[in-house]
């Protein structure tokens, strides 16, 4: 078989990068080929992305990636793109961008929700989308644009979010995929289609809303122009699961005929943790827990919850970096794993966690707020994140147990955050259930695959899951101390009831 190639952008919320994967022989090979700091800005109007700059070094990984294919003797087929969820550009009829696309975490977002929870109804804009309520869902974001500045939704002709306008920008073509739409809690759950019924009660425009295509589309040639400064030639541009959770999920590498029910965690900056179904599930109980059910690669559902993830951990060492302090990933968490356990929790999905800077001091409040003692070392900071991350993840098993109606045998850890032995050791005494770990790329090999869907070189969802465990050493954590936690999780849950 000729080997076959695949450009997999996949841009994080703290770094983005170009892979290379080549498929031979049943078995998928990645190559990171360009590598780069992701971060917002803050501007005058705003937390922004810095738009330009990604930009910039996608045309660059692009040709890195060329020159690697030739390297390797492969036929550079096609490219994709995914990030993360919720963010979006605006283009007028001319196609120009209407302003740079605003971070999720800008502060605008909260109030916005507010208004439209006020407006519509919590309740009913569950109902009709699915979609867990977080501030920076992009129906808040479109209400918190058209507060600040209502001209630019009047003058748009086309939302296209984050992978989208990337992929436009890329080959000229303007298309929503199905994966990074269902993140905007604007789109019916049931149908896949957006909810314009919901939009018009929010007092919305819906416009600039694309034709929603799904993952593994192939929508078009890579522009002469870019081809020509990547050196390479025209290939295709396969939209993948452009929401980086959807291609990790798709990368599980679960075997339908012999696994056991199971979930799925993506860890990551975030952590997606959920199961994948047939039919989303909207209902007065999954509304109570707050929920989501988003799209997955061959229209499945992701049926999950959004914790903060290793957000906690990346922002500690940041502060820890402004204080002088410069300790790597490993560093910190062989410190934690040195710290007493179990003497400062905090409840992870804290609002101010939430917001860039400070976490140290948030932590140290959140401690004193509920009568804990504040930690003493990055260690004992870096391990309150990680047990209490663990015991976020018991809660939201236990909650898949009883909203899915079904045993969970096994949990699934992919993504980068899986390299954390240590949280993987929590999480399998957390939920005393047997964890696997890997791929670690799993983001970026879903992806690929994906784009090879499009392109014809694999069949379907199974065959793409059948490649990844021939191509991926996986590591088993089994339960050592899940007494422990069961001995601490009430006290989790009181924390977790606390007004702070």
């Amino acid at each position: 078989m000729t080997k076959r190639a695949y450009v997999a952008f996949d841009l994080g919320a703290e770094s983005g990068r170009a892979m290379l994967a080549i498929l031979e022989n049943e078995t998928i090979t990645l190559q990171e080929c360009h590598r780069f700091a992701n971060t917002p800005q803050q501007l005058p109007s705003g937390y922004h992305w810095n738009l330009l700059d990604i930009w910039r070094n996608l045309v660059e990984g692009l040709k890195q990636a060329g020159i690697a294919a030739k390297a390797s003797d492969a036929e550079l087929v096609s490219l994709g793109v995914d990030t993360w969820g919720v963010d979006f550009g605006m283009l007028g009829k001319s196609g120009q961008l209407l302003g740079l696309p605003f971070s999720y975490r800008d502060d605008r977002n909260p109030p916005a929700m507010a208004a439209i929870q006020d407006q519509v109804g919590a309740d009913e804009i569950y109902m009709q989308t699915g979609i867990q309520h977080m501030p920076f869902n992009s129906l808040y974001q479109l209400k918190a644009q058209q507060t600040a500045e209502p001209c630019v939704l009047e003058n748009a002709t086309d939302m296209l979010f984050m992978p989208d306008l990337l992929h436009y920008f890329f080959s000229g073509e303007k298309v929503n995929e199905a994966t990074i739409a269902s993140t905007s809690q604007m789109v019916n759950p049931h149908t896949g289609q957006w909810n314009t019924d919901l939009l018009e009660k929010a007092g919305l425009p819906q416009n600039f809303l694309e034709k929603i295509v799904p993952a593994g589309t192939k929508i078009g040639k890579l522009r002469d122009i870019i081809a020509k400064e990547a050196g390479i030639d025209p290939i295709d541009v396969v939209v993948p699961g452009s929401h980086d959770t959807a291609s990790a999920i798709a990368s599980v590498p679960v075997d339908k005929a012999n696994s056991p029910n199971w979930l799925y965690l993506s860890s990551g900056t975030w952590s997606l943790m959920g199961a994948e179904l047939d039919k989303p599930v909207v209902n007065e109980a999954s509304l109570k827990a707050n929920y989501t059910n988003e799209r997955g690669v061959e229209d499945k559902i992701r049926f999950l919850k959004n914790i903060s993830g290793l957000w906690l951990v990346q922002e500690c060492r940041r502060d820890l970096i402004r204080q002088g302090q410069d300790l790597d990933y490993t560093t910190l968490t062989q410190m934690a794993a040195d710290s007493e356990p179990f003497v400062t929790l905090i409840d992870t999905n804290h609002q101010p966690f939430a917001a860039p800077g400070d976490m140290l001091a948030k932590i140290d409040a959140f401690a004193q707020a509920t009568g804990q003692p504040k930690p003493t070392s990055p260690g004992a900071y870096v391990r309150a994140c990680l047990e209490s991350l663990a015991l976020t993840y018991r809660g939201v098993y236990q909650d898949m147990e009883r909203l899915t109606k079904q045993s969970i045998e096994v949990l699934h850890i992919v993504g980068g955050g899986g390299q954390n032995g240590l949280l993987n050791q929590m999480t399998a005494d957390a939920i005393n259930k047997t964890v696997i770990v890997g791929p670690f790329e799993a983001t970026a090999i879903g992806n690929a695959l994906t784009q090879a869907i499009g392109c014809g070189d694999v069949k379907d969802l199974d065959h793409l899951r059948k490649i990844v465990r021939n191509s991926v050493d996986l590591e088993t954590y089994q339960p050592t101390g899940a007494a422990a936690f069961d001995t601490h999780a009430q006290r989790y849950q009181d924390l977790q009831a606390v007004t702070v």
